[in-house]
């Protein structure tokens, strides 16, 4: 018996026991999906926020357009335009060398999750640096520091802190958002249980990958906020 096969049979589930090493491999690669994505988004929307508040205006206008349209559209409806809509033009990404991308599921999941998390990661950065009282920028400014400088050592370590616990909350939507990669043919968490579902028609295997959703998020929930706390300590102080 292996290591995974241990919790269906101390349960006393056979559709868990059974197919317990399929799920957490799926749990492997729904957790693959959700740091990829958010540590790329989070990249990405680093330069979108900075981009929309201080570059130029036709930047500030895409941007804007952007984030609405990727914040006001569903999750699901994004994955099957780049999965299924980009996958048409397979000619076209053979002739550029891209096809490798994009006729895999789990590199077309990252981008779409990508795209679309770094949308909701531009808006709550956008939304912690605005919040920096404009003093701040005036003294460092003072001080002899210009306008990037400001931004790297006097603003940004400041709108992070504000920013952790959306972020927090982003991370946590995406871990749950992450099951709908399954309707792309990913054997994630939720394909795996799909798979267990159709070939054993037990639907206490839902019940278990649900438990699994919740206590990953609650371990991440509960490591956010000690992270939180600890980078917040010297607020607490004043």
């Amino acid at each position: 018996m292996t290591w995974c096969e241990y919790p269906g049979y101390w349960l006393g589930s056979e559709v868990f026991q059974n197919y317990g090493c399929r799920m957490a491999s799926g749990l492997w690669i729904t957790f693959q999906l959700v740091i990829i994505s958010v540590l790329l988004g989070f990249i990405l929307a680093v330069g979108l926020a900075i981009a929309r508040l201080y570059g130029p205006k036709w930047a500030q206008s895409t941007i804007n357009g952007y984030t609405t349209l990727f914040r006001g559209t569903p999750l699901l409806c994004q994955l099957f335009l780049v999965y299924y809509g980009l996958g048409q033009f397979r000619l076209f990404w053979q002739d550029i060398g891209l096809w490798w991308f994009f006729r895999e599921p789990f590199y077309c999941a990252i981008f779409t999750f990508t795209i679309n998390t770094a949308a909701y990661q531009a808006e709550i950065l956008r939304g912690a640096i605005q919040s920096i009282p404009r003093g701040q920028f005036e003294g460092a400014l003072a001080l002899g520091l210009h306008r990037w400088g400001t931004l790297r050592h006097v603003i940004m370590p400041q709108a992070m802190i504000l920013a952790l616990r959306p972020l927090g909350n982003e991370l946590i939507v995406m871990i749950k958002s992450s099951a709908i990669a399954s309707l792309v043919t990913l054997f994630d968490l939720m394909g795996a249980t799909k798979l267990a579902f159709a070939r054993s028609f037990d639907l206490t295997i839902y019940l278990y990958a649900a438990v699994i959703y919740l206590a990953l998020v609650e371990v991440i929930r509960r490591v956010w906020d000690k992270v939180e706390l600890r980078l917040t300590r010297h607020m607490a102080l004043r």
